[in-house]
């Protein structure tokens, strides 16, 4: 999604990045939500349901880039983060599932982090790779009460399509505004 207001943000890829494709994405939904008007502090979440097209799998890889601070106080269940290396511009974050998987075993994972000076720009931009064969998508941005989205656009790159996402804005219970997008079975190697 491209912004008038807040996110230059990058989420990781929908599936670790490996030499061979150990699993597929049933579902996928991510939330960036900014915490001040200054773009100064912000949190990511996402959930990610995944099947294991493989025996033996004993470890799953994240992956992370942006601007600012990123990947403040990371935690993720199931699982644990062992390792963290950076290469080029990207973070890869190691995650050990303490026992082996099978081939149609299924996990969901519920990674988070906060993000330190990553949105403080007037016009912002998030992005969201398809890196795995993936069933479901959603994305999900919120905004401060007093700070509402001003433009929302998704663009596939790809494809060479945008979507004005202006009329999605939704006032939640707390006066916060989010914006969402989903789709299914979304093109892979999408961003």
């Amino acid at each position: 999604m491209s912004y008038s207001r807040k996110p230059q943000w990058r989420t990781p890829p929908l599936r670790p990045s490996t030499t061979f494709d150990n699993t597929s994405v049933l579902e996928y939904e991510s939330t960036l939500e900014l915490k001040d008007r200054e773009g100064k502090t912000a949190t990511f979440k996402k959930r990610e349901k995944v099947r294991y097209l493989q025996n033996k799998v004993i470890a799953y890889q994240d992956q992370a880039w942006g601007d600012g601070e990123i990947l403040l106080n990371y935690r993720c269940t199931p699982g644990t983060p062992v390792d963290r290396y950076r290469t080029g511009y990207k973070t890869y974050i190691l995650i050990s599932r303490r026992q082996v998987k099978a081939k149609g075993d299924m996990d969901e994972f519920n990674i988070d982090w906060g993000i330190r000076h990553g949105f403080l720009r007037p016009a912002e931009q998030w992005e969201t790779h398809v890196t795995h064969r993936t069933k479901r998508l959603k994305i999900n941005v919120v905004f401060l009460r007093s700070r509402p989205p001003k433009h929302t656009v998704l663009i596939e790159r790809n494809r060479q399509r945008s979507h004005n996402l202006d009329e999605r804005a939704q006032v939640l219970p707390d006066s916060r505004w989010r914006v969402s997008w989903e789709t299914h079975h979304p093109r892979l190697y999408e961003n």
